[in-house]
């Protein structure tokens, strides 16, 4: 049987596989999607999870809206918060460095 139809949504993996990673520090909510700065009370960089340097983004994300454009925006964002957690890590490595 054949039946037109005007739209088709694929959902590969709806629910989170992230148990594993509360081994690591980093926080989930109660559905298994990782927490992130704004989930966590702020204070972190965008995009960061519990546990400083690791950042989520796209579906996995708790609070994400699970759309590709939005995952495709986060992960050029979550570009500069790397770079300002290199910068600031270099920062910390250079002031503890002895001469």
């Amino acid at each position: 049987v054949r039946q037109p139809i005007r739209h088709l949504f694929l959902f590969i993996g709806a629910e989170p596989n992230t148990e594993w990673l509360l081994q690591y520090g980093v926080a989930l909510d109660d559905k298994g999607f990782v927490l992130t700065d704004a989930n966590l009370g702020g204070g972190g960089r965008p995009l960061e999870t519990s546990r400083p340097g690791v950042f989520a983004i796209g579906d996995v994300r708790s609070g994400s809206v699970k759309r590709v454009a939005a995952a495709v925006g986060e992960g050029a964002q979550v570009v500069a918060a790397l770079h300002a957690f290199l910068a600031d890590a270099g920062d910390k490595l250079a002031i503890n460095a002895k001469p």
